[in-house]
């Protein structure tokens, strides 16, 4: 065969390939949204649909301070989810840690989303502060209970690690948003959550604008289909991730943001900080005047909102 012929046939062939593996891949991504619109939305919230937008923004470049720097998936478990980002000012020393664990309906999200992270780390560290945002296991239907023993092994990861990057392991506030805020103030309603993997106490609990403080509440009443994927259908799971239902003891103090246009995160905010109360913790309620993405992304940047997040951490004894 002429060799230009063969060269003419072997570009049809390479063309006719690429073209086929396009159209597969194209198949895949047809099938997967498929899947995914069966599945339902994944978050619920104010809306009249089932959808809620968590505002926790995209991926995306974090600025860093000067001097500050990243340490990024670090591995806290063998899981290849259970990994964490850790921004560190400069010459760090004995400094107070933040461990923030996103929201996106325990079936999304990421730790490196600017809504999660980008306003806090520009405010916190050059206060001092290590600032670190975790990921943790989101399977289909998700787990909230062994997400929770994630956060506990992030926590005593954290804690024995502090050291190498300038921390104070005795210095720790728990951070969460929407789910995550729901994954926090469940350890922090019955601690042995996290001693069994090993974590000590830490100073506090600040929860941004959970709805899902009573579960067993929500699951009796009317609700969005996504819940039924994340709870079940047993009442005695409900139980178990009903973290109004799981407050034993008297827990560290707790701080629980609300949005003030989502009735339900305030009343459900409400109700729980008075067990705590009635327990003899200290629980405070910060309604705020965002929504629920804003009261996340907002942290840190708006003043009004940033400063009594700061009161309560300074009650903690921190700067």
């Amino acid at each position: 065969m002429h060799p230009r012929r063969a060269a003419v046939i072997a570009s049809l062939l390479f063309v006719a390939a690429l073209n086929g593996a396009r159209a597969q891949t194209l198949r895949e991504m047809l099938r997967a949204r498929r899947e995914r619109q069966q599945q339902g939305p994944p978050d619920a919230g104010t809306a009249a649909s089932d959808g809620l937008d968590t505002g926790e923004g995209t991926a995306g470049k974090i600025a860093l301070p000067p001097g500050a720097r990243l340490e990024r998936d670090i591995a806290y478990g063998n899981d290849p989810a259970q990994r964490l980002d850790v921004y560190i000012p400069e010459k760090a020393a004995r400094a107070p840690i933040i461990l923030m664990v996103h929201g996106g309906a325990w079936m999304m999200g990421d730790k490196g989303n600017t809504g999660v992270v980008a306003a806090k780390v520009a405010y916190w560290l050059p206060k001092g502060y290590v600032v670190a945002s975790m990921n943790y296991r989101m399977a289909r239907p998700p787990e909230p209970l062994d997400q929770a023993d994630d956060v506990a092994r992030a926590i005593a990861f954290i804690q024995k690690q502090a050291a190498g990057w300038g921390g104070d392991a005795d210095r720790l506030v728990l951070f969460g948003h929407s789910s995550g805020a729901h994954l926090v103030a469940l350890l922090a309603a019955d601690p042995d959550i996290a001693s069994r993997q090993g974590a000590r106490p830490w100073l506090g609990t600040v929860a941004l604008d959970s709805a899902a403080l009573n579960v067993v509440a929500i699951m009796e009443a009317r609700h969005a289909r996504f819940y039924d994927r994340v709870f079940g259908d047993e009442r005695g799971r409900w139980t178990r991730s009903s973290p109004v239902h799981r407050l034993a003891g008297r827990p560290q103090p707790m701080l629980l943001v609300c949005s003030s246009r989502r009735e339900d995160s305030c009343s459900a905010a409400r109700a729980f900080a008075d067990k705590a109360i009635a327990s003899g913790a200290r629980a405070e309620v910060l309604p705020v005047d965002l929504n629920h993405g804003q009261v996340n992304a907002e942290l840190g940047r708006s003043p009004s909102y940033t400063a009594a997040v700061d009161k309560f951490m300074q009650s903690l004894g921190l700067p």
